[in-house]
């Protein structure tokens, strides 16, 4: 997103503004934000034009001349010529393009994350106490989105209870990997309540959590406070389209796949239903 937005993409701008306003992916910071919003807007770009309004709100004086001094110094980076886009193609097979978190369902390594982490056709490496493994994608439910691993070797299953019986205001829980680059491997916990028994436009396939949860968190288990698992963490309320409706940026509004559809998903796969 940042080298679309230093070579002048508005849509790019947008987003990168409006994760420098919410801090996500990067640390929180008003005149970055202000300076992208800027920039995007001068383009005609109209989520920005909203975004502005509501970063203003939040900025000193000072802040926001500094962001307008950041704008008016910007100069966007050329175009990679078609000689580096092969050798940026080349590191991009060799580095991870995505990362994100996932959960073994049985002891002889099916594991869960989402579609989104590990669609069809990814090359998938797992970082586990045992080292790097290899894993494969065995099926994806794209609609819902969730995809079923398969890796080998012998590992702790969590246990997949039907959502079905969680109420509004359960304890929950996920364990993950969010911006390894900036935290680092080790997994991280969070913990939070169940805000609502539907997600986005009362969507009844997702759970809205208050589970604070960051880029690489996405498919984690969401697990109540007896370790089963209720939920595959799945999304952010997007900052952008939030800004465009309200006019005011998101605060903590995450979203959690309900267990009941991973359960239907899983007994699809007649090696997985018969465990």
């Amino acid at each position: 997103m940042r080298k679309a937005a230093e070579q002048n993409v508005a849509l790019a701008q947008a987003s990168l503004g409006a994760c420098y306003g919410t801090g996500t992916g990067v640390a929180k910071d008003y005149v970055e934000a202000y300076k992208w919003l800027l920039l995007a807007a001068g383009q005609g770009n109209e989520l920005a034009k909203k975004a502005m309004t509501a970063v203003e709100d939040m900025m000193t004086r000072e802040q926001i001349a500094e962001g307008q001094k950041l704008a008016r110094s910007f100069k966007p980076r050329e175009v990679p010529s078609s000689e580096s886009d092969s050798s940026a193609a080349s590191i991009l097979q060799t580095r991870p393009e995505s990362s994100g978190t996932g959960f073994f369902i049985t002891e002889d390594g099916y594991l869960i994350t989402n579609e989104h982490v590990a669609g069809n056709g990814a090359q998938v490496r797992l970082v586990t106490e045992a080292g790097l493994i290899s894993a494969r994608v065995v099926k994806v439910d794209a609609a819902n989105d969730l995809a079923l691993l398969k890796a080998e070797g012998k590992f702790a299953p969590l246990p997949v209870v039907s959502s079905r019986a969680v109420k509004m205001g359960s304890t929950v829980a996920t364990v993950g990997f969010p911006n390894i680059g900036l935290q680092g491997f080790a997994p991280k916990l969070a913990k939070g309540e169940i805000a609502a028994l539907s997600g986005a436009q009362d969507d009844p396939r997702y759970f809205q959590i208050s589970v604070p949860v960051q880029p690489g968190n996405s498919g984690g288990a969401l697990v109540d406070e007896r370790g089963n698992v209720v939920g595959v963490v799945a999304a952010k309320l997007n900052a952008a389209a939030a800004v465009a409706t309200s006019g005011a940026l998101p605060e903590n509004v995450n979203y959690a796949v309900k267990s009941s559809l991973l359960l239907s998903f899983l007994e699809s796969v007649p090696e997985v239903a018969a465990k």
